[in-house]
């Protein structure tokens, strides 16, 4: 497929998808640059890719750099690194937010962010809740094509050590053969997967508004491979 043209921007291409996402836009040569919005300076894994240093709390002042074809938001953070509630809604709702609107004011096709499965602005999980707000914002600007992506439980390397986590995906990984019919949108999936999944369905040319549950993003990435 031809690249001639096509921009991409990454917001969180550090995180555990976003690393997966941007080696997986650099093995699909689907574009001809890769813009990379980060907190510190990262490592040039190829020459495609434009690392810029940002301070998210501005980002209206990088107006220009939204100038691209798709966008792919893979910010998120946890409320113990966050340290507050206010903090992780900053990340994972503000910031997304306000890159959808640039997104929108410079004319951006697709937008694609990852959620979480169980992402509900009216859920008792704070959590839950601010991944739900997050969405409804998003729905309301009427995007051109608008993609979430909902994983239940991420398996991958973090590049830390988080105890509580680790044992979750021990668990999530024995308990995903047992998750059948209506059970497999709660199945733990690799952030390579999701990665695949959102390159794949920024290829296309679904229009609107379109949210994948951990199984769909599952099935989407085990086309892909296939081919």
């Amino acid at each position: 497929m031809s690249n001639r043209g096509k921009t991409a921007l990454v917001l969180g291409g550090s995180g555990l998808v976003g690393k997966e996402l941007v080696k997986t836009l650099i093995q699909q040569n689907t574009y001809e640059k890769i813009l990379l919005l980060v907190r510190r300076p990262v490592e040039i894994i190829d020459s495609v890719c434009e690392p810029h240093v940002v301070n998210f709390d501005y980002l209206e002042n990088e107006e220009e750099l939204f100038q691209v074809s798709d966008v792919f938001c893979c910010l998120g953070t946890t409320i113990k690194k966050a340290k507050t509630k206010e903090a992780f809604r900053k990340v994972d709702c503000d910031y997304p937010v306000v890159a959808a609107k640039l997104a929108s004011k410079q004319g951006v096709e697709k937008f694609l962010i990852v959620t979480a499965m169980g992402a509900n602005s009216k859920s008792l999980f704070f959590y839950n809740q601010v991944k739900g707000d997050v969405e409804e914002a998003l729905k309301k600007m009427e995007l051109p094509s608008l993609h979430i992506f909902r994983p239940s439980l991420l398996l991958g390397d973090r590049g830390e050590f988080r105890l509580g986590e680790k044992i979750a995906e021990k668990v999530g990984s024995l308990f995903n053969n047992l998750m059948v019919g209506p059970f497999r949108k709660y199945s733990a999936v690799e952030a390579q997967k999701v990665a695949i999944a959102m390159a794949e369905v920024a290829a296309t040319g679904n229009m609107g508004i379109h949210i994948y549950r951990s199984d769909e993003i599952q099935q989407i990435a085990k086309r892909t491979k296939l081919r």
